[in-house]
């Protein structure tokens, strides 16, 4: 059976694909596995015996951020399950010492305070300007996730995130039909990320999305599923 697995940002769960999961049912065999508070290796682990007690044997992976990440990390341990892959709004190379450093801090604070600064603390970098100022309801959404995610499992994500290996490498010989996705306000992950991912890939296309910031798929959906749409076109 061949299907869609959809892969979460941080520090958000599997509710920031609902629209996608909800459209998708019915057509497709469709899993959204939650993993954050899991190292790479651990979450990879989770998607593979999800899929398997699915009876998903192959699929196309849509990975945002972190769940780009995860893609890296699947595709070391199991490329025969791949279809193809979706990269949307992250990077292949792992985070810089500022980078690093940075994750350390949060964390910390993550462990001492909680989760209730976190949006103010991610939001003005996770959404666009277009988001922050015209579509509160999004950001209410981006909020809502974050201030529902516990504490240990942000602070074990950020250690994960912090300590990700270079997956560059790997572009390479990801010979699968592979679509970038950015959003054009993305200051994360800049359409210039995307770019890199785009040329180093054998088989390739991306699209940067309009009046989207880093979670493009919740800032501009109606793009963000028919830039998919298209792509599953020529997939399946």
């Amino acid at each position: 059976m061949q299907g869609l697995v959809f892969l979460h940002a941080f520090p958000y769960n599997p509710r920031m694909w609902e629209e996608e999961v909800g459209y998708f049912r019915g057509r497709l065999p469709v899993l959204a596995p939650h993993y954050l508070g899991l190292g790479l290796g651990e979450a990879a682990e989770k998607v593979l015996k999800e899929m398997d007690e699915a009876g998903l044997e192959e699929a196309v992976f849509v990975g945002l951020s972190m769940g780009g990440y995860l893609i890296f990390e699947l595709w070391r341990r199991a490329p025969e399950r791949f279809l193809g892959l979706v990269l949307a709004d992250t990077r292949s190379g792992p985070d810089t010492e500022e980078g690093r450093k940075s994750r350390y801090a949060l964390r910390e604070r993550v462990l001492r305070e909680g989760v209730g600064f976190l949006p103010e603390a991610l939001l003005p970098s996770h959404l666009g300007k277009a988001t922050q100022e015209t579509r509160p309801q999004v950001v209410a959404r981006a909020r809502e996730m974050i201030l529902e995610a516990h504490p240990e499992a942000v602070a074990r994500s950020l250690l994960a995130l912090a300590e990700r290996p270079d997956s560059t490498p790997l572009l390479q010989e990801m010979r699968r039909p592979a679509l970038v996705l950015v959003g054009e306000e993305d200051t994360l992950t800049p359409p210039e990320e995307a770019k890199r991912l785009w040329k180093a890939l054998p088989d390739a296309r991306m699209l940067i999305l309009p009046e989207a910031g880093h979670l493009a798929n919740l800032e501009n959906p109606g793009a963000f599923r028919t830039a998919l749409l298209g792509f599953l076109a020529e997939v399946f």
